[in-house]
């Protein structure tokens, strides 16, 4: 209590600061008038009565001093005093000063952005109550190399009812078609347990969502649908609550409105922008009968118990497992090894962006410290251009660590005056540079500046103002006054101590920007590799159009149900198609075949029985599957190495064919003497989503090269075409080869689909080129940074080595002048300044080619088809850097060499 209350009064004081000093000047002016008083009384003449008395006073603006120290905030006093002069020593140098700031801006102002995106995807938590608590449930037969295989209803009961979570719920993620308005529309919806929202711990706006303990077996008659949906269809209708909507020719009952503020748990932008929400017990129709072989291929997500870790509950859940193991060894064979694994949801939803992110930090870090290197190299050359005036204060007795606190708050000041611009700058640009993050960055719409990335910026700020500031302002409190007074302003050499320096920080600079360099130069060779890799097929002049066909809850209802059904409506369409003018050849598949399309989500590699062969085979029976239509191959220009494509003799009441690739002939048929055996004629059946197989064996009639349609990176991931008018598919994309007019196929196709179906709608019309470009945004906005913050690294050591450089030509003129005096060649005084860049480049080189070895392999996840240490990468930098460096040198170099050696001398 004595302290504060010692405080509060040191801040009165401080605050009517100047009232007391004028009090305290009146006190001390009556002293010294009753002291003169006193010794003229005692007989002593005017004047030395007078200066007796100021002698026993003492010095006036000590006990001033003194008065404040022990009254007042002397500290706080000192540092209004220095931001004074520290803003008008800013703008007596503005030139300087600027340089400062706009460097500062630019290496603060990046890391903010940068740190902004990292913030909103890795760092910021889910927005729900107690993210922490939200688990993502993986089941695996990792014997037989089977991932993410789904859960079944029996087994999603035994996860409720094991005390581990508080709700457990599954979630699939499509599309349904929204009818009965002028014109049919595809919303993103999701089927999910009843216990859906009650594990993200929202409730809606309007209404209500469901009972999570609802047990009915099939769907539900009710739907919850987002805000953007109740404001863009119903137009805020406030009597939404009991509407009836017809979804995929069902009727459905909107009970709930989430609120604006709600957004999905998702990986794409898709998902997070869920529109419907349609909840289900996936135990009736149109789901199969719940048995433990069952198991549904959604996303399966919990909320732990209160307290306990996911540590903890893995432990448990490892034990549920066990237990269940022993108790239903037919459905969990011991070469499957099933597990079940928790991951945080947070973590799933990154995805594998994360890398690409903490690169993109790395690299912006590297940019400002590239920038604070700069500025302590500047901070360095004004300290001894002020040298003489360090050594005058301390000389009128100044105190060492008052003049490093004054350089201190100097640099501080320039420091935060350039981040709180670089944040200005980002605050006023934000919409800008938004539209360079790819869509498919997770979850991109929480991406916002505000206070939170002010805070980070200042403290950005200050951080490196008091790292890089304090060495400065040290070494040059380290005067030797005599030798400094006597020859500053007379040509110095200066303090050897700030050249090494110097001379250090222009060495990291050059290693830095290398490795900053050869990381850029890495991603550029990787993204120019995938960007002109074979693809295996044409997507020129190929454009893609999507429609979703009705897939009742009721399969009795269904008028597309069977293959026959829905060819007809195929034949059709595609016969219409072909009449749009330019259109050369058409298609049609599911949207999982779509090359490199949104579909790819839609993918999910299932078991392949081979006959003769079981599932506990040593090589692990998974393929990804698509169903394609007969011209689907020629259209996108694949190319068959073995037998037959389909043909339109293939129908549903035919044999059942399918076309693989070469990387499912390599893996499963690779012959005894692996030159590989033919598997044209050989019969598979498919493990279907819902864990059954197919009813029929399927003969493989061809085998088509391989091509990149699921990944670029990989072209060797088995893949099994089936036939569209044998396997129906519910989510359509219809392909369009020639010359069309992107902005006007839409309505074009539109009008074709609708006039055979009128209830279906048409969205999504893009090129393949565009669908391949998309493909490719996560990898070149990596790249892009990389090579604009290595651009920038390289320009600021740049101007680094070219800084140093002039300050050493300014601070050897006259040795250089008494040179050129004695004869030296022109020549060689350009040799030898270019010599001194030299050096400094070939030590920041070597000491940057070992960093970037590390930062190379560090990054090896993100590279394709280039190695971590590849060598025409590391040398094409390196002669870069080498001729950054000469060229920064070369002018001062020219400068030194054009001195005129009279003109030097006479002003030294």
């Amino acid at each position: 209590m004595r302290f504060l209350r010692r405080f509060f009064i040191r801040l009165t004081n401080f605050a009517t600061r100047r009232r007391a000093d004028q009090r305290l000047r009146e006190e001390m002016a009556e002293h010294l008038a009753l002291q003169i008083e006193e010794n003229l009384n005692a007989g002593m003449a005017p004047a030395e009565a007078r200066r007796q008395a100021r002698l026993k006073l003492g010095a006036a603006e000590a006990i001033r001093e003194d008065h404040h120290g022990e009254q007042s905030l002397p500290f706080v006093e000192n540092l209004f005093q220095d931001l004074r002069f520290a803003v008008r020593m800013l703008l007596r140098s503005p030139g300087f000063s600027l340089i400062v700031i706009a460097t500062m801006a630019l290496g603060v102002g990046a890391t903010t952005a940068i740190y902004s995106v990292i913030d909103a995807t890795l760092l910021h938590p889910l927005p729900y109550p107690h993210p922490g608590e939200l688990v993502r449930i993986e089941a695996n037969f990792p014997g037989v190399g089977a991932h993410d295989i789904g859960i079944s209803i029996p087994e999603l009961k035994d996860l409720q009812n094991s005390g581990i979570f508080q709700y457990v719920s599954l979630s699939f993620f499509g599309t349904n078609n929204l009818t009965g308005s002028d014109q049919p529309a595809s919303i993103a919806s999701k089927s999910v347990s009843p216990s859906y929202f009650a594990v993200l711990g929202v409730d809606a706006q309007l209404g209500r969502t469901w009972d999570p303990h609802d047990a009915t077996p099939g769907f539900l008659p009710d739907v919850v649908i987002s805000d953007g949906l109740w404001k863009r269809a119903f137009g805020v209708d406030p009597h939404i609550i009991g509407k009836t909507l017809r979804l995929d020719n069902d009727p459905a009952q909107v009970v709930g409105v989430m609120p604006a503020s709600f957004r999905d748990q998702g990986q794409t932008s898709e998902e997070r922008g869920t529109d419907l929400w349609a909840a289900a017990g996936f135990a009736g129709d149109p789901a199969p009968p719940p048995m433990r072989s069952v198991r549904f291929p959604f996303q399966t997500i919990a909320r732990l118990q209160p307290g306990l870790s996911p540590q903890a509950a893995q432990g448990r859940l490892d034990a549920l497992v066990a237990s269940l193991k022993k108790q239903y060894p037919a459905d969990y064979p011991l070469q499957g090894a099933w597990t079940v694994h928790l991951t945080s949801l947070a973590e799933t939803l990154v995805g594998n962006v994360r890398q690409s992110l903490i690169l993109l930090f790395g690299a912006v870090g590297l940019v400002l410290l590239i920038g604070c290197v700069n500025v302590a190299n500047l901070l360095l050359a004004r300290a001894s251009a002020r040298g003489r005036e360090m050594a005058v204060r301390q000389a009128l007795g100044a105190a060492r660590t008052r003049l490093i606190r004054q350089l201190l708050t100097e640099s501080l000041l320039l420091f935060v005056i350039g981040g709180i611009s670089g944040f200005a700058v980002l605050f006023c640009a934000r919409r800008f540079l938004l539209q360079f993050v790819p869509e498919s960055l997770p979850r991109l719409n929480d991406i916002s500046i505000g206070w939170g990335l002010f805070a980070f910026s200042i403290v950005v700020s200050v951080a490196a103002g008091i790292i890089f500031g304090l060495a400065p302002a040290w070494l040059t409190s380290r005067l030797n006054l005599t030798e400094t007074l006597r020859q500053e302003g007379r040509g110095s050499n200066g303090s050897r101590k700030r050249s090494r320096l110097r001379h250090v920080l222009v060495i990291g600079e050059l290693a830095l920007s290398l490795v900053l360099m050869v990381a850029a130069g890495l991603l550029l060779r990787s993204f120019w590799d995938l960007f002109k890799v074979q693809l295996g097929f044409n997507p020129t002049r190929v454009m893609a159009i999507e429609t979703s066909l009705p897939n009742p809850n009721d399969p009795k209802t269904d008028i597309y149900g069977t293959a026959t059904q829905e060819a007809v409506f195929l034949r059709e369409v595609l016969r219409r198609n072909r009449t749009i003018p330019g259109v050369e050849e058409t298609a049609v598949s599911d949207r999982a075949a779509i090359p490199l399309g949104y579909g790819q989500s839609d993918h999910r590699a299932v078991p392949l029985l081979r006959e003769g062969l079981g599932v506990e085979s040593s090589q692990p029976p998974l393929i990804d599957t698509m169903i394609v239509s007969p011209e689907y191959f020629h259209v996108l220009g694949m190319t068959l190495l073995r037998g037959r494509l389909f043909a339109d003799q293939d129908v549903e009441d035919t044999p059942f064919v399918a076309v693989i690739n070469q990387a499912a002939a390599r893996m499963y048929w690779p012959g005894k003497d692996g030159k590989g055996e033919n598997p044209v004629g050989k019969r598979v059946r498919m493990l279907g989503p819902l864990g059954r197989s197919s009813p029929d064996w399927t003969t493989i009639v061809g085998v088509i090269a391989d091509a990149r349609t699921e990944s670029l990176a990989d072209a060797g991931i088995p893949q099994i075409y089936l036939d569209i008018y044998q396997r129906p598919a519910k989510f359509l994309a219809f392909y369009l080869r020639g010359q069309v007019d992107p902005a006007a196929i839409s309505a074009q196709v539109r009008t074709q689909i609708q006039s055979v179906d009128a209830e279906l709608p048409v969205f999504r019309a893009e090129t393949l080129d565009d669908v391949l470009s998309s493909s490719l945004s996560v990898r070149r906005f990596s790249m892009e940074m990389v090579a604009l913050f290595a651009a920038t690294a390289l320009l600021l050591a740049g101007l680094g080595i070219y800084g140093t450089i002039s300050f050493l030509v300014n601070e050897q003129s006259r040795e250089i002048a008494i040179r050129l005096a004695l004869g030296a060649q022109r020549r060689n005084i350009l040799a030898m300044v270019l010599r001194q860049g030299l050096t400094l480049a070939a030590v920041g080189a070597s000491v940057g080619l070992i960093g970037a070895l590390i930062v190379s392999h560090l990054m090896a996840g993100l590279l394709f088809g280039v190695s971590p240490t590849d060598p025409p990468t590391f040398a094409a930098v390196t002669m870069v850097l080498t001729c950054v460096a000469i060229a920064a040198s070369y002018i001062p170099a020219l400068r030194a060499m054009r001195l005129d050696p009279i003109t030097t001398l006479h002003a030294e």
